[in-house]
């Protein structure tokens, strides 16, 4: 009986300890944008908002949840309350997309290239262009 309780254990101990290897959250890198490469807010920063399949527009509507991400008014909805310009690790507005800390009830997530766009936009100086 005693035999059988330590190898019990050992593969108690065993399982619990190799079960621990995944626990990690894989993150996904985020691509540098080129500095050369120009980013604009209204032809590649708001499209990302509106797009279909992943409409933000949804809910960030002006009556459902903030900030109101509809054309004409994203800009002046997250600059400068919720992004720093020039800082986008600082900014709540990147610390909260989709993708990176968002709640994902709208059932979608930013790919790395969008989420790269927008920081890029950010650590750029975050311009109304």
């Amino acid at each position: 009986m005693k035999k059988i309780s330590s190898k019990f254990l050992v593969l108690i101990l065993f399982l619990a300890y190799s079960s621990c290897y995944y626990d990690e959250a894989v993150e996904e890198i985020i691509p540098e944008i080129p500095e050369e490469q120009e980013v604009s807010f209204s032809e590649d920063i708001q499209p990302i908002f509106i797009q279909e399949g992943k409409d933000c527009t949804t809910c960030h509507n002006g009556t459902v949840a903030n900030p109101d991400l509809r054309e004409g008014n994203a800009y002046n909805a997250i600059v400068p309350d919720l992004v720093v310009p020039g800082n986008a690790e600082a900014s709540v507005f990147y610390q909260r997309l989709p993708g990176n800390n968002h709640p994902v009830e709208a059932g979608f997530l930013l790919n790395t290239d969008e989420i790269a766009l927008i920081k890029a936009w950010i650590d750029r100086g975050a311009e109304n262009n």
